[in-house]
């Protein structure tokens, strides 16, 4: 697999890294500030991060009051290498090539696709194909491939999927055939709270909401992802809203996803129009056109959704939630409608809002994770 001795660096040269992708306009002196090292040993790490292709010089910045030479600005390069991510959905794939400053390469989106090994190593080689095609030259070359699962991930490994059989899928052994890239598995919800904390937020804890077949949140805080013991932590559609409700795949009855996923509210407006398929847009349409079904099953999805906020804000009291459902973002006044049920104290000052990366936030995620793995920094904070 490529560069993976790179990761090996001192924990200083991973500090000044980090500080660097994160702040402008920081020059050497500004770096000694604040890390606490002396301006030598800053020299000597800067010199290796600039010989390293990680960081460039980019003109000159103020001078301070004394007058003196101004200093010279270092920013990050984020053309030095590449990174893949890859969300596989319930009835969808959709692929990422970047720069590792989040600059799209080449974007792939399959929908609907089959859940099966044999139809994901299609798509795989297809994909891997079609990007291999597009790879300009850098430094580092492909730096991972992260795939985002929708289910609970430990440690690179897939607990289990409860509405597919999507942990029966053996996508590192799959990837590893087509490529020579390090690949890591993260749940889905996880990359997308990565991707907005990265790219749209300026606050340091950050929950997502994501909403297809299930609903997951994923967790940052401080740059790091709060996973809990297990890797269990953010599973909050498996959270019981209905006492002895419908029974769910895990294992419980009433869990909130049984209620409130995307999935189960289209499945819902179908029946009742005893219609074969329904998606966001086709509800959206009916729904704005006052329809009083439409209108029911939407009322109800956030209502049910609220209860789930209110406990993850009792919870985690976070500054920022995100939502990321091709609902909320075909009918953007259903934040308004859950926004009423927000009634308690604690949730006053959280910010309730659509995402800004619509379906690239997992995607965004991964390159995110990618970041993390192969230059060993945790907090990562980039304009989109």
């Amino acid at each position: 697999m490529n560069n993976l001795s790179y990761a090996r660096r001192t924990t200083n040269e991973s500090l000044c890294l980090e500080l660097i992708m994160n702040n402008q306009n920081l020059s050497r002196a500004d770096l000694s500030n604040l890390t606490g090292l002396t301006k030598a040993t800053i020299s000597v790490i800067v010199k290796k991060l600039i010989e390293d292709h990680l960081v460039l010089e980019t003109g000159s910045g103020t001078s301070g009051n004394t007058g003196g030479r101004k200093p010279i600005i270092l920013k990050y390069n984020g053309k030095a290498g590449l990174s893949i991510s890859i969300d596989v959905g319930y009835n969808y794939i959709n692929a990422l090539l970047s720069y590792l400053d989040g600059e799209e390469i080449h974007i792939i989106q399959k929908k609907p696709i089959v859940l099966d090994e044999q139809k994901i190593k299609d798509y795989f080689s297809e994909i891997f194909t079609s990007f291999k095609k597009k790879l300009p030259r850098t430094t580092y070359g492909v730096i991972g491939v992260v795939v985002a699962v929708h289910g609970p991930v430990y440690n690179d490994e897939i607990i289990f999927t409860p509405h597919h059989n999507v942990d029966q899928i053996a996508f590192r052994e799959i990837i590893e055939e087509v490529s020579d890239y390090p690949v890591y598995l993260e749940n889905e919800a996880n990359l997308s709270a990565l991707g907005e904390y990265t790219f749209t937020s300026d606050s340091s804890s950050l929950i997502s909401i994501n909403m297809h077949s299930g609903i997951g949140a994923g967790i940052v805080i401080n740059g790091k992802l709060q996973v809990g013991s297990h890797g269990f932590a953010g599973e909050i559609g498996h959270q019981i809203v209905v006492m002895d409700g419908k029974k769910c795949p895990c294992g419980n009855h009433g869990c909130l996803e049984m209620y409130a996923a995307n999935k189960v509210c289209f499945e819902k407006f179908s029946k009742i129009k005893s219609m074969d398929y329904v998606n966001a847009v086709i509800l959206r349409e009916y729904y704005q056109n006052q329809d009083l079904d439409a209108q029911q099953v939407i009322q109800e999805n956030a209502h049910y959704l609220s209860i789930g906020i209110n406990n993850l804000i009792a919870h985690y009291d976070p500054e920022v939630i995100v939502l990321n459902s091709s609902l909320y973002r075909e009918i953007p006044e259903m934040i308004q409608q859950l926004k009423k049920h927000l009634t308690n104290r604690l949730s006053k000052e959280v910010i309730v809002r659509n995402t800004a990366l619509n379906e690239n936030a997992t995607l965004l995620g991964g390159l995110v994770l990618n970041l993390q793995r192969f230059l060993n920094i945790n907090q990562v904070k980039l304009s989109d």
